[in-house]
């Protein structure tokens, strides 16, 4: 992909996922994948014709190759991406009709060597937006210092910023997590909140109007909320608040990265011209078609999907 086509940037870790069909306890076969959290967005902005980026690190071991053709295939530009002689970080899932188990194994993996070095300011100063989560600010302190500094001169170049804490104390700590928000907040303009998960987990709010407002008084420009309370989502603009339902939630069958598969499709809206209310209808039923199949990106709906729908 010419990067002078790149709209979005994503920074993030992109993780082997190895799936079972059945309980891990029983299976003796894994089906092998790739994931992670800003992956997934990234995966939805491309399928969505968006033009998007990846910047990672990727492990020099045998999965490496697959990690880039398969982001290539996605349409996904790896012109950023770094090799080291780290190992790449895995996840298993299994899935049954009464369970569901996820191990993660993320210790001293590549993108852990994600550094400011691996920074391109004249990339970032051709963007439309640049999009990060709170996961990857806990890889290590070189990748916060790198989430940092790319928000930091995404600002001061008019280019958009967008962020979800993506708390999960699987393997992040609440107090750890607000820290990291709050030393790149001055620097974003789009955040991505789970109601339950971040709002009360980090900032012990459960209004939906105290967490806007903390939000806008600290000059984040959209916020959206996810609330399972309410079945929907809460879109934040200018002092005005909208609604969305979420999609065909009867027809769910797997709700794994529906988040990250929101935001990919809000942002890719979003830089398309939609208005925030509008980007969130439309990410709604790009989430909405992802629940309806197993596999958090092998579920990701196309354009054309999309389109003939809405």
């Amino acid at each position: 992909m010419d990067q002078q086509k790149i709209d979005i940037a994503v920074i993030g870790e992109c993780l082997i996922e190895l799936s079972a069909n059945g309980s891990l306890a029983d299976t003796s076969t894994l089906n092998k994948y790739f994931g992670g959290d800003t992956v997934t967005t990234a995966v939805a902005i491309a399928r969505l014709g968006g033009n998007v980026t990846y910047l990672t690190k990727v492990g020099n071991d045998g999965f490496s190759e697959f990690i880039l053709s398969s982001l290539q295939k996605e349409n996904i530009d790896t012109s950023l991406i770094k090799t080291n002689e780290e190992q790449n970080g895995m996840y298993i899932v299994s899935h049954t009709l009464e369970n569901k188990e996820v191990l993660y194994y993320k210790r001293k993996t590549a993108a852990t060597k994600l550094s400011i070095e691996d920074l391109d300011e004249e990339v970032i100063k051709k963007l439309k937006l640049i999009y990060s989560t709170g996961v990857v600010q806990s890889l290590s302190a070189s990748s916060r210092e790198l989430i940092r500094e790319s928000f930091r001169i995404a600002k001061e170049n008019d280019v958009l910023t967008a962020y979800d804490p993506n708390y999960t104390s699987c393997f992040m700590n609440s107090a750890d997590t607000k820290e990291y928000f709050e030393e790149i907040i001055d620097f974003t303009d789009i955040v991505f909140l789970s109601l339950k998960n971040d709002a009360v987990k980090l900032y012990e709010i459960d209004s939906i109007d105290k967490i806007m407002n903390y939000m806008w008084d600290k000059g984040v420009k959209i916020v959206v909320i996810k609330s399972h309370i309410d079945n929907g989502y809460y879109t934040g603009y200018k002092g005005d608040v909208s609604f969305t339902e979420f999609y065909n939630t009867q027809r769910a069958i797997d709700i794994t990265a529906s988040g990250d598969v929101f935001n990919g499709a809000f942002l890719q809206a979003l830089t398309n011209g939609y208005a925030p209310a509008d980007a969130a209808k439309f990410a709604a039923v790009v989430s909405g078609l992802q629940t309806q199949n197993y596999g958090a990106i092998q579920a990701i709906p196309y354009k054309d999907t999309v389109m003939e729908i809405i």
